[in-house]
């Protein structure tokens, strides 16, 4: 018998699905690949990511060397600012010291020794630069007082307000030097309500009552001693070797120059 002949679209078809198998096969075998490569991949990138750790680690440093750097400069800032105030508070209390001590001698309040008169302001050379000191330290204290207490000073903190207690502080000194009273006990009272009045005009704080009160104490301490020893004298003595109203004198001083020091430590560093 004669096979029939296989049709033409038998064979195309049987072409096509050989073609598409092989295709097939191919496409599987690429994708296998891709897959392998996207492995390999993966893993020599987990791998290398301590390179990439141990990379940021060494930036590291430059960046806590800037931090580092930022902070020295701005603790470089306040150091040079905490030094231009105390130098501020020397001039202060030192130009203070020269012009009331002066009233107080020229009233036979304050008497020195002829051998220690130095200077034409006829005060002792040692006067300026102790109170100017004194400024310094009372004037920087005020402030480090109000921020460790954690309570800041805001009542009246203006320039104006300052020179307003400087001149009333001014006042209270030549009131010390000029007015006459029956006895010293009735100037002491009054100069006593003024100091006070200071203090409640120009501050109204606690920690300035309190350094005030303090200042008053050890002032007057130190001048107990400095008489006694001969260094000075005052006339007419009511409160062992010196007058009774000296220490309301120390306490509006104390109030003034920390009114300045907290004014100071107001202006910001450029």
């Amino acid at each position: 018998m004669v096979k029939p002949m296989p049709r033409l679209e038998n064979c195309t078809w049987s072409c096509s699905c050989a073609a598409r198998g092989r295709h097939k096969n191919q496409l599987g075998k690429t994708a296998v690949g891709l897959a392998a490569k996207v492995g390999e991949m993966l893993s020599s990138s987990v791998s290398s990511s301590p390179l990439t750790l141990v990379g940021h680690g060494t930036r590291t440093p430059s960046t806590s060397s800037l931090r580092s750097s930022s902070g020295s400069t701005s603790s470089l800032n306040l150091n040079q600012h905490l030094v231009q105030r105390s130098l501020v508070l020397f001039a202060v209390g030192a130009f203070m010291a020269l012009v009331l001590n002066l009233l107080q001698i020229q009233r036979n309040v304050t008497l020195f020794p002829e051998e220690v008169i130095a200077t034409i302001f006829s005060s002792a050379w040692w006067v300026p630069p102790c109170c100017g000191t004194a400024a310094a330290v009372v004037g920087l204290l005020y402030p480090c007082i109000d921020s460790h207490l954690g309570e800041p000073h805001k009542f009246k903190r203006e320039w104006a307000s300052v020179m307003r207690c400087i001149a009333v502080f001014v006042g209270i000194n030549h009131a010390s030097a000029k007015l006459d009273f029956a006895n010293n006990i009735q100037l002491s009272l009054t100069l006593a309500a003024l100091s006070l009045g200071l203090w409640w005009t120009f501050d109204r704080s606690r920690s300035g009552l309190g350094l005030g009160i303090t200042i008053a104490f050890l002032a007057t301490l130190i001048t107990q001693f400095l008489v006694y020893n001969g260094v000075y004298q005052y006339t007419s003595p009511d409160f062992l070797y010196i007058r009774s109203w000296l220490p309301c004198i120390f306490f509006s001083g104390g109030v003034t120059v920390g009114n300045i020091g907290r004014q100071l430590a107001m202006v910001t560093v450029v």
